[in-house]
């Protein structure tokens, strides 16, 4: 993704803006991905740091191609940066990169999750490091970095809008690891693999503008709390989304909010199983993304989306969309299923749409006679072990073997809660294991020379 050419776009008393543009043409097939990329940075004076966003650009000519991820690395000075936060829940010192190495750390059920037997500092021993227990849901995905002890230096991603990022409010992506690294991402596959896959078919053009995000830096004096770096960081964070979208990116691709345009209405429930009359869609997520199919945000990739929260009354507003066709999406935290507008939205500069009362009929052949968990796209209210404190969250799907060594769990309705009878995630149990391991066994015993073919493979136990 590096550069070719460089150019600069702005140059005043107040913004400098810089361009490193790469063109593709057809002698770079088969070597380098078919894109125009322009990579653009921007200082402002009185700013504590940098923004960067980037472009990519894809000609109808050009072959196909796919991209699993795209993405800004920092790989920070590890003698300096030891303190990582994602949350205030979330942070903590971290182990250094060569805990990781083969002579400190032992690999575990992915190359990611390292046991650290040997680190540089002997508190981690016995710990689990992974970089997937710090991802992060766009809709949280904010702000996250690095706190330096010596000096009192803070090192934070900031992204204001999540616009740019695929797979709507609840796809997870990574934040911060051990590096000490600190990711802005653009688009990911992770927790989702296939289906978001960006794929770029033969004569498809395709353009977009990811950002842009703030790498934000801030000091204190000596003797003062670090952690203060962290609380300032949140509040820088909350300045940059009231400003989206900025006004100073120089590109006339990323629009500015005079190009933009609003959506408000209201959205209702109709359960005739719970009420006669129409409910507020209380909290409800609702979104604009390319048109599609019901529930096919989840999967979009290849544009905007611009997502916000019905207040308990129903009532949404959704402002500063990018001028294009969307559809309308949403859900409701304890309702099952998606709703979708049945038109197509098209924002122009400065239109403000109010689509009015819309109706969500959730899928329901009679009463409700039992359910197990909330219909909430969260497993939190399901049973979920302990996990032993010096691997967290790693391994817990490992408990559920431990729990039921001989089968699986039985729920009995009316009898079992979901909180303390229902295991929280869905995983494969020892007794598929444990038959491959009979069968494996028994043709050890039947000979090379068995007169009868016979083939073992893993069984899908459901």
């Amino acid at each position: 993704m590096e550069g070719t050419s460089f150019k600069v776009i702005v140059e005043n008393e107040e913004q400098v803006e810089l361009s490193f543009t790469r063109l593709w043409d057809p002698s770079m097939e088969g070597k380098l991905v078919p894109l125009n990329i322009d990579k653009r940075y921007i200082m402002l004076r009185g700013s504590s740091g940098f923004y960067s966003y980037a472009i990519y650009e894809h000609l109808e000519e050009w072959p196909a191609f796919n991209i699993d991820n795209t993405r800004i690395a920092f790989k920070l000075r590890e003698d300096m940066f030891h303190y990582m936060a994602i949350a205030d829940n979330r942070q903590r010192f971290m182990p250094l990169p060569e805990d990781r190495l083969p002579d400190r750390g032992q690999a575990l059920a992915y190359p990611e999750a390292v046991l650290l037997v040997n680190p540089v500092e002997p508190d981690f021993k016995g710990e689990v490091d992974d970089k997937y227990q710090y991802a992060c849901e766009n809709k949280d995905n904010r702000v996250h970095g690095w706190i330096s002890n010596n000096p009192s230096v803070g090192f934070w991603q900031i992204t204001a809008s999540d616009e740019f990022r695929s797979g709507g409010p609840l796809k997870q992506c990574l934040t911060s690891h051990v590096g000490p690294t600190t990711l802005a991402i653009f688009h990911s596959v992770h927790y989702s693999g296939e289906d978001l896959i960006l794929k770029f078919g033969p004569n498809e053009p395709w353009k977009k503008v990811f950002g842009p995000v703030f790498i934000y830096l801030n000091s204190l004096t000596d003797g003062d709390d670090p952690l203060l770096l962290w609380e300032d960081a949140k509040q820088q964070m909350i300045y940059e989304v009231q400003t989206w979208p900025y006004s100073f990116p120089a590109s006339e691709d990323f629009q500015s909010a005079d190009q933009r345009g609003s959506v408000c209405g209201r959205l209702l429930i109709q359960d005739r199983y719970i009420s006669e009359e129409n409910v507020p869609g209380n909290c409800a997520y609702v979104g604009l993304a390319l048109p599609g199919n019901v529930g096919s945000w989840q999967r979009e990739c290849k544009g905007y989306q611009f997502w916000t929260r019905a207040d308990e009354d129903g009532y949404f507003s959704i402002n500063n969309i990018r001028t294009g066709d969307y559809n309308l999406y949403a859900w409701v935290p304890g309702v099952i299923g998606d709703y979708q507008y049945d038109a197509v939205i098209t924002i122009d500069s400065g239109c403000e749409i109010d689509v009015g009362d819309v109706v969500y009929e959730p899928p329901r052949d009679g009463p409700t006679l039992w359910e197990i968990g909330i219909p909430d796209r969260s497993a939190a209210e399901f049973y979920v072990p302990d996990p032993d404190p010096k691997f967290r969250q790693y391994g817990l799907w490992e408990r559920y073997s431990q729990l039921y060594p001989d089968g699986d769990l039985v729920y009995t309705i009316g009898t079992c809660h979901y909180g303390k009878d229902w295991f929280f995630a869905q995983v494969t149990s020892n007794a598929g294991r444990q038959l491959i391991t009979h069968m494996k066994e028994l043709l050890g015993k039947l000979g090379s020379n068995s007169a009868w073919p016979m083939r073992v493979e893993p069984i899908n136990y459901d």
